[in-house]
């Protein structure tokens, strides 16, 4: 079993880093400290040390200095559900699900989940199931289904579901062959430009100008990191669209946050207005769903020369489900996660991993792969696009193997949390929140916005000096 140094080691290969820069890197904290039959751990701490490694090496190629980084195990673990321990006023979180979200049995015996915490998701599927917005009212029609056709027609119906599957199951679906022989990471030139400048400024990513177009945890975990390191980071979001508050808080610090409504001409004219100077484009939509409103990655390209175009998505951009929309929650469920987990606990039925270390870890992934490529960009020249899908980290979560009695570690208490916690004003109320877990011997990882309700800003650049 890999280390989480030899996990590092692979994966800052992946991303064309020189080998050398990760002598720079301290990693601290081995054993598990969350209950897990997987290295949710191990996880949490490379991809985090990944995106503070690449952070450093652009502050190296601006000013010239090299930098250490250090990031221990349990801080990144805490980090990657730092949405739990979010406090607005010392008020904590509202309940994470919608009423009728979770696990169901269906008349064959399966189990699926259901994600309704939009109200659209959970009124399709009130519809496709003919039944009232009540547990006990779900449960009884979906004893009328059978697992594997309720999923299908729920998708068809625009609902977001899973039925659980075995690991091996979902490796044998079309779907799962047709990513297999991807990699992690995707970073492709998609077009000529010339190399841009680093502009000025004291931080890595100072000066550079990011679009984040997406919602929920892992595009807005992106987001949050580069915002960290001192990028311009304007969240895109059109005030017709779902949210959820908790989250925006807690992925919102250190952002910018305007409205732009993509299904008007006035909405796509503000966007291209902002794409024209943007160094990081970032969007979790569908792929047809973005190319039909006029931003698919050759678009943008063409907007912007030497653009770092960076795509999410939830079951892999290859396959027969690659427009599919999906969750963490339901990734892990179709993919094999949960009833591993629940067979390790010895349950029946599903049991979920104790963070949603799909989101956080392919947030911080998307992260570390956009400033690698813009690191080629300014030696190199051309656009890049980035890839990464919860999917794909998933299958290299699995591949680094299992912890044996890993579901016997204790988990954090309050005590353990508190030496990761920070306090802060935002436009919600003082915020007690989870530091950033990459710590930078030269410059300090930090936010220096505050968390504010979406389109608080002018959908204007602040000014690169």
């Amino acid at each position: 079993m890999q280390s989480p140094r030899e996990i590092l080691s692979d994966l800052w290969s992946l991303g064309g880093g020189d080998p050398s820069a990760l002598d720079a890197v301290t990693l601290t904290g081995t054993k598990p400290m969350l209950p897990s039959s997987f290295r949710v751990g191990a996880v949490s701490q490379v991809t985090i040390a990944a995106a503070g490694l690449a952070a450093a090496e652009i502050w190296k190629a601006r000013s010239g200095e090299a930098q250490g980084i250090s990031v221990d195990m349990t801080h990144a673990a805490v980090e990657c559900r730092s949405e739990r321990y979010l406090r607005v006023d010392d008020k904590p979180p509202p309940p994470a699900w919608d009423v009728i979200a979770g696990v169901y049995k269906t008349g064959d015996g399966r189990f699926v989940r259901l994600h309704t915490n939009f109200a659209h998701h959970r009124e399709n599927v009130c519809k496709v199931l003919n039944c009232k917005p009540e547990r006990d009212d779900v449960q009884r029609a979906l004893m009328q289904w059978k697992g594997e056709e309720f999923e299908t027609a729920a998708y068809a119906g625009g609902c977001v579901v899973a039925m659980m599957r075995s690991h091996d199951e979902w490796r044998a679906t079309p779907q799962a062959r047709a990513i297999e022989g991807l990699p992690l990471i995707q970073i492709e030139k998609i077009g000529e430009a010339a190399p841009r400048p680093w502009p000025g400024g004291k931080r890595p990513l100072a000066g550079l100008r990011v679009l984040d177009l997406s919602r929920v945890i892992a595009g807005p975990v992106a987001g949050r990191t580069w915002a960290a390191h001192g990028a311009d980071v304007m969240l895109i979001s059109s005030p017709n669209l779902p949210s959820i508050p908790w989250l925006v808080i807690d992925t919102g610090r250190g952002k910018l946050t305007a409205f732009a409504d993509l299904k008007t001409g006035q909405g796509r004219d503000t966007l291209r207005g902002l794409l024209a100077s943007a160094d990081i484009f970032s969007q979790g939509y569908r792929p047809q769903s973005i190319a039909a409103l006029g931003f698919a990655p050759e678009d943008a390209a063409r907007v912007s020369p030497g653009i770092v175009y960076v795509s999410l998505c939830a079951y892999g951009h290859a396959g027969p489900w690659a427009g599919r929309r999906g969750f963490d929650s339901l990734v892990q469920t179709s993919t094999g996660f949960n009833d591993a987990e629940g067979r390790a606990a010895g349950a029946e039925g599903p049991k979920e991993l104790p963070m949603q270390i799909l989101d956080h870890a392919t947030g911080y992934l998307m992260a570390f792969g956009a400033m690698m490529a813009r690191l080629r960009q300014a030696r190199e020249g051309g656009s890049w696009h980035v890839k990464v899908s919860l999917a794909q980290t998933g299958r290299w979560l699995w591949n680094l193997g299992r912890v044996d009695h890993g579901l016997a570690a204790a988990d954090l208490i309050a005590d353990d949390v508190l030496p990761f916690i920070e306090q802060s004003p935002s436009g919600f109320g003082e915020l007690r929140s989870v530091r950033h877990a990459a710590v930078m011997s030269a410059t300090p990882a930090f936010w220096d916005r505050h968390a504010m309700p979406l389109g608080s800003s002018t959908a204007e650049w602040p000014s690169r000096s």
